[in-house]
């Protein structure tokens, strides 16, 4: 098969959650544990690091990696869904896997993997697992897929888990109070090992991971309690972050989110140095400094246009979205125009209730099969004070806006990673 003729096959046989939603869900370590026996638990041939939260799961994977990266680790990262590519999923020192892996992985393999019925993110985690170990990595950075306790990935054994923070998103399937969901994501909590809580939100929220990381004996950091000295600043170029141990931090990735990021990171590090990484400064500034070029991250408040100045941004839930909206609010601009898409099973009314109802919209539909329909959308934000025209696809909106903006305007992108995804292959 070709390059294009195995994915087609992946997607058909095995079909992706982020493309069709939740009959493509397959929650429980039952297959995971077949595939990996299959291939001989290659995770064990190398250190990991498990990632899990609602919100900065990647930005906090890619700029962990990045740091351990300049360390002179040899550092894996598997992370998901991919914007563009599916081997963004997939890479090694910010290298892609190449396509001839992902064919040669899938013909030879598939007699044995196919009896088992996996789901696309199930054999995906286990290609990457099995292509870690054949290139030798020292340390791969693992993100949770969605949720933690019955993640596909929850079958490593980690020198460290991460939790970002707990936010309201995929509540079918992980609960519908804050409480329920963190402890799913507690569920990469593993017994004798380190956990760093990025953000805990509230007290119900950190008393279940208190008691999680009591029942496995796991000493727990929470990020957000450890700086006394932190502060930062808004430049042009990014970030300027202060402890007294970093100070001027520059960091080059945009957004309000990326505070609560930074604090996280660096209790990792902390913690990973505790337990034998060697990791000096100088990896920690260039990490920050140079993530986007040493990881290859995308659709983080990503600037695609100066002329005109549009933004995307990954946020895809009421979390994130808030993030944004305060961003957005922020920036200096004559109009705001906002190209908005999202999927049908995201919770799209407390959304809208949080975007500005100071902008020009361009509702519109990125092209999966999950997205709503553009017109029923603008229905919904109607309700809330949004107003604009519709666009059937996330490109005729972009030339759209671009159409009405002068040059003191802004254009912002998002609402789903299909949306950014679009507007990325058009720029």
């Amino acid at each position: 098969m070709t390059y294009p003729e195995t994915l087609t096959y992946l997607y058909n046989q095995m079909p992706e959650y982020q493309r069709i939603g939740h009959l493509a869900y397959k929650p429980g370590l039952e297959n995971s544990l077949k595939l990996d026996a299959i291939f001989r638990q290659p995770h064990r041939h190398y250190k990991t690091i498990h990632v899990g939260g609602t919100n900065g799961k990647g930005s906090t994977s890619h700029l962990l990696a990045a740091i351990l990266q300049e360390a002179g680790y040899k550092v894996g990262l598997y992370t998901s869904p991919h914007l563009i590519d599916f081997r963004e999923r997939i890479r090694i020192n910010g290298e892609v896997i190449s396509e001839g892996y992902v064919v040669q992985f899938v013909e030879k393999y598939r007699k044995a993997f196919e009896p088992i019925m996996p789901s696309f993110f199930e054999l995906t985690m286990e290609m990457a697992f099995l292509y870690f170990a054949e290139q030798n990595v020292d340390v791969a950075v693992i993100e949770v897929g969605l949720g933690g306790r019955l993640d596909s990935t929850n079958i490593i054994s980690s020198d460290l888990s991460i939790i970002t923070n707990i936010g309201f998103d995929h509540m079918k399937y992980l609960g519908d109070t804050l409480p329920k969901i963190a402890t799913e994501k507690a569920g990469i909590i593993k017994s004798n090992t380190p956990v760093v809580i990025g953000e805990a939100g509230n007290e119900k929220v950190k008393q279940v991971f208190i008691d999680k990381a009591k029942v496995e004996n796991a000493s727990i950091t929470f990020a957000e309690n450890v700086f006394d000295d932190f502060s930062n600043e808004k430049t042009p170029k990014g970030w300027i972050f202060h402890t007294k141990e970093y100070p001027d931090l520059f960091g080059s990735l945009g957004g309000l989110a990326q505070e609560k990021n930074v604090k996280t990171v660096l209790c990792a590090v902390n913690e990973l140095k505790k337990i034998g990484y060697n990791i000096p400064k100088q990896a920690v500034y260039k990490g920050f400094s140079e993530v986007v070029k040493l990881t290859g991250l995308m659709g983080r408040w990503q600037i695609i246009s100066e002329n005109p100045k549009i933004v995307c941004d990954t946020a895809h839930n009421e979390h994130g979205i808030r993030y944004i909206s305060e961003q957005l609010q922020a920036e200096n601009h004559e109009i705001l125009r906002i190209v908005f898409g999202v999927v049908d099973d995201k919770d799209v009314t407390t959304m809208l209730a949080l975007m500005p109802k100071n902008a020009v919209y361009y509702f519109t539909k990125p092209s999966v099969e999950r997205a709503l329909n553009e017109k029923e959308l603008a229905k919904k934000a109607s309700a809330f004070g949004l107003a604009g025209n519709t666009y059937p696809s996330v490109s005729l909106a972009i030339e759209m806006a671009k159409e009405d903006t002068s040059d003191d305007d802004f254009i912002f992108v998002g609402g789903s990673n299909f949306v950014v995804a679009d507007a990325l292959l058009m720029c």
